[in-house]
């Protein structure tokens, strides 16, 4: 009988690492083991890694120095990594470096990861093997989110190649699920009372094209429509270049998908836009915007930009600042441009020094902050139905249909009697409070 064990899970990067974790933690789960909340109760420590950024690859380092030191100090722990490092260029140092971790998990090995790290007689996949892993319905997952709120990752991998971007390297080529494999999964989410279930991937408008049964976006979400519940859809990470009219009219049509769009942008100059390989322009971009917002009333655009592309001229910034200022998007982030190694990006001439980029997104954000307090300002006196997260002394914490868990704002209101988390509520904004919202229960 395999002995139990205690393990300890760190989740870095995204939320669509988050859905990794939590089937590697529903794995420990399924075969008898505890979760910890804290590494001192624990005797494995597993790091879920993300290698996007630098940043993320700080903060795996990071991680795992924490994790050495708490190898030291007991005998019998274990150390077990998984996630996007093993593919990145520096992995190697990082192996080098860290000699206590016990098991490096590739991608693949993802749901093995428990088996690998306790059965000498298994091998792991060979380094470097192509991406071929894939999450399914059948597969146990343990719920690291609100319990009112869930992830559902529709496909892993990216064909479109940007020209700064390592995720193709990182997480192999597009590989989408089954359409009937997802909403078996959300249904039994929602049956376990979710009210919040967000869809998500590399590129969740790509989903289906790599499908031999022809099925797409559109399709999974006029099917997830279908399901039974209280429960609403939110879309994050799509790509400007794969909106289609027929999924237009599927947004537009829905009442359980939120008027909320994520779709990164990264630039708006017509050079900047070919270098990037985004496989679209700026005269589409402003086509598709004006068509979502016309089809969509009261939608919330998020976007992201990136500064200080290779080449990047004081115009094509001027022209990006002025882009912003006109479109009023609801949300943005802003990401200063740095090579990332066996990117084409990184072997572009004109490299900007970073500072630059970074002085061009703090003015960029700067110019965005205006825009979005005005926008908040504008939903004083509005009503809204609100998803309460949380309640602490006596103030309710829920979100809109504008605002995405742990990146976007909050709105505030004092609890009343029988409000719950996971419950859905009606609301009037009162005011603003930075950049979240102040709000009081209407009757009824």
């Amino acid at each position: 009988m395999n002995k139990s064990h205690h393990f300890f899970i760190a989740a870095l990067g995204c939320p669509k690492n988050l859905v990794e974790s939590e089937l590697i933690s529903g794995a420990f789960l399924a075969a008898g083991d505890t979760i910890c909340f804290s590494p001192e109760d624990a005797d494995v420590y597993i790091i879920n890694t993300c290698a996007f950024l630098p940043e993320a690859r700080g903060e795996a380092a990071a991680e795992l120095t924490d994790a050495a030191e708490w190898k030291k100090a007991l005998p019998g722990r274990k150390i077990a990594v998984a996630g996007c490092l093993m593919n990145h260029p520096q992995f190697p140092e990082f192996a080098e470096h860290f000699k206590e971790v016990d098991l490096w998990c590739q991608i693949n090995d993802t749901a093995r990861l428990r088996d690998l790290l306790f059965d000498d007689s298994l091998a792991p996949s060979p380094a470097g093997e192509k991406c071929t892993y894939l999450c399914n319905e059948s597969m146990p997952r343990l719920q690291l989110t609100l319990p009112h709120v869930a992830y559902l990752k529709i496909c892993d991998g990216c064909n479109n190649l940007c020209s700064y971007c390592a995720i193709p390297h990182l997480r192999g080529q597009l590989r989408s699920r089954p359409l009937k494999s997802i909403v078996t999964e959300a249904e039994t989410l929602i049956g376990n009372g979710v009210k919040e279930l967000i869809v998500i991937a590399q590129d969740i408008t790509a989903y289906g094209h790599d499908l031999e049964s022809g099925e797409d976006l559109a399709d999974l979400l006029t099917e997830l429509e279908k399901l039974l519940g209280n429960f609403v859809i939110r879309l994050l990470y799509t790509h400007p270049a794969h909106y289609t009219d027929k999924l237009i009219e599927v947004l537009a049509g829905s009442s359980k998908i939120l008027p909320y769009l994520d779709m990164p942008l990264q630039h708006i100059s017509d050079r900047i836009l070919s270098d990037m390989n985004r496989h679209t322009d700026s005269k589409h971009i402003r086509t598709l915007i004006s068509k979502l917002r016309t089809a969509i009333p009261g939608l919330t655009l998020r976007t992201t930009f990136i500064t200080g592309l290779p080449g990047e001229t004081e115009e094509e910034f001027e022209e990006l600042c002025r882009f912003v200022k006109d479109s009023g998007f609801e949300r943005m982030g802003v990401f200063a441009y740095a090579p990332e190694p066996g990117t084409p990006a990184a072997e572009m001439p004109g490299q900007i020094p970073l500072a630059i980029a970074e002085e061009r997104a703090e003015k960029l954000m700067d110019i965005q902050q205006e825009i979005m307090k005005r926008s908040q300002r504008k939903k004083i006196n509005s009503s809204m139905r609100v998803l309460i997260d949380s309640i602490d002394d006596g103030t309710v914490y829920a979100r809109g249909a504008a605002d995405a868990p742990d990146i976007d704002n909050i709105i505030m209101l004092e609890a009343q009697k029988g409000m719950k988390p996971g419950n859905f509520v009606t609301v009037k904004i009162i005011k603003t409070s930075g950049s979240d919202l102040v709000a009081r229960k209407t009757r009824g």
